[in-house]
């Protein structure tokens, strides 16, 4: 089952770790905002695109689309530019 794992200033709003079942990155990411509808909102713009400063690491590698398939023993990593000044 791939298993996505968020950075910690999410913490308050889903687990770390989570492993979830799905063969793309897409079908994977929708079984973890059912779970976690909260994340929604800081993952995705109101077009369901993911936002600018988001990136989706699948085992080390910048996911393209959605449709990027995931393994049972794959890694996907979700992370959020900060920014300031």
């Amino acid at each position: 089952m791939p298993r996505f794992i968020f950075t910690r200033h999410l913490s308050d709003i889903v687990p770390r770790s989570i492993p979830v079942e799905g063969e793309t990155v897409g079908k994977a990411l929708e079984a973890v905002l059912i779970r976690y509808p909260r994340l929604q909102s800081y993952l995705l713009d109101d077009q369901g695109q993911l936002r600018t400063h988001v990136r989706i690491f699948v085992d080390e590698t910048l996911m393209d689309t959605f449709d990027d398939p995931v393994t049972a023993s794959s890694e996907v990593y979700v992370l959020q530019a900060l920014s300031g000044g």
